[in-house]
């Protein structure tokens, strides 16, 4: 399987499980438990029928959105996922650069393998931080002001990952941070060996907003898992929230909201958007699909925040139903995930050539020229 034979994000799924090591590749592609969350985040919009008219007028149409501040090509932001340098060795430049050729919003994580400061350098497209909430509380500090030093656009403090979930897949392969060669695994990554060498003979493997502060995860080879639930701050409150809010001064944004309670508490905190989130179905297993959550949260709190319908996305339909329903835009990692790990900045730039075109089809196909037309008189619930 080539590149050219990808013709949709499953496609490019096929071509990473066939390119990485299964380790790895079981990272990107697991989740929690018994993966339901994961399965459902997807599943979920095939239960919203979209309704189209005809005869409107599409010979031009206008893709646009505007979030957080920042005018995106696409209603689709491409969310900030972890250790992108293990999946592909361009890892987060690949991503950065693809996002600024589609003129779209894209985040890194506190746990990138490109620093804040060259991501900054690397482009002047709308970019996000996503901030996990450490207990030390300098690293806190430092992560915050590198941000707003290299004027960063928004903060993104992820909420959801209080302790880590259980991911099954992780635990049966040993996958760390850094990649752990042992002999159970040594198989895994000695038949991928263009990976292999990559990962050996390239860049050394590092987490650089991290580092300066931490060995684990760089120095000290951790699971996932490990990091979160000895990390990461458990004792995290709304008020935390709010004074994070405070410290980065600017625009601000909570991921992983879920309920109605929490998005009119993110309101009250003065918070400019929310991601209504899971974390990819990989936390709280036998949780709800954001989707699935976003009708209810919209009819709460719509027009006071901006709403972001977050995972499952793997068609440009998909983000036509979330706007349809009322959100800002949508955004997901794996649907870049793939592509990067498949081929790098190039399988980045054909999966998100494939979703424009899916995006702006869909939107003639239902006789809409702006997405502001998008309504939930264009949807039915099965």
């Amino acid at each position: 399987m080539r590149l050219n034979d990808c013709h949709n994000i499953d496609d490019f799924r096929l071509l990473a499980k066939q390119r990485l090591p299964w380790p790895v590749f079981d990272y990107i592609d697991g989740a929690a438990d018994d993966e339901l969350t994961k399965n459902r985040n997807t599943a979920a919009f095939a239960d919203a029928d979209l309704v189209p008219d005809v005869l409107a007028g599409v010979a031009e149409i206008d893709t646009s959105v505007t979030v957080l501040g920042r005018k995106s090509a696409l209603p689709l932001i491409l969310s900030p996922t972890a250790l992108q340098r293990v999946f592909h060795w361009q890892g987060e430049r690949a991503v950065a650069r693809a996002a600024q050729k589609f003129g779209l919003w894209f985040g890194i994580s506190s746990l990138a393998t490109v620093s804040i400061e060259e991501i900054a350098a690397l482009t002047s497209g709308p970019k996000m931080f996503q901030l996990y909430v450490h207990k030390d509380k300098g690293l806190n500090r430092s992560m915050i002001e590198r941000c707003q030093e290299a004027q960063f656009d928004c903060m993104t403090l992820t909420v959801d990952t209080i302790v880590s979930g259980k991911r099954e897949r992780c635990a049966r392969s040993g996958f760390t941070s850094p990649p752990r060669f042992t002999p159970s695994s040594a198989l895994s990554y000695a038949i991928k060996p263009r990976w292999a060498l990559d990962y050996l003979l390239r860049e050394k493997f590092a987490l650089p907003n991290l580092d300066s502060h931490v060995d684990e995860g760089t120095g000290e080879a951790v699971s996932i898992a490990g990091y979160f639930n000895t990390m990461l701050d458990q004792s995290m409150t709304w008020d935390t929230a709010a004074q994070i809010k405070s410290d980065w001064g600017g625009t601000f944004c909570l991921k992983g909201v879920m309920s109605v309670a929490d998005a009119r508490r993110a309101v009250e905190i003065g918070a400019d958007a929310i991601m209504i989130s899971n974390h990819g179905g990989r936390q709280l297993d036998g949780s709800r699909a954001p989707f699935d959550q976003l009708a209810e949260i919209v009819d709460a709190v719509g027009g006071e925040i901006e709403i972001i319908c977050d995972g499952g996305v793997r068609r440009g339909t998909h983000a036509l139903k979330a706007l349809a329903t009322g959100a800002t835009c949508a955004s997901g990692g794996r649907l870049y995930l793939y592509a990067l790990a498949a081929a790098g900045q190039a399988g980045v730039e054909r999966a998100l050539t494939l979703l424009q075109d899916e995006i702006e089809r869909g939107m003639r196909l239902m006789g809409v020229t702006s997405v502001d037309q998008l309504n939930r008189e264009r949807l039915r619930a099965r």
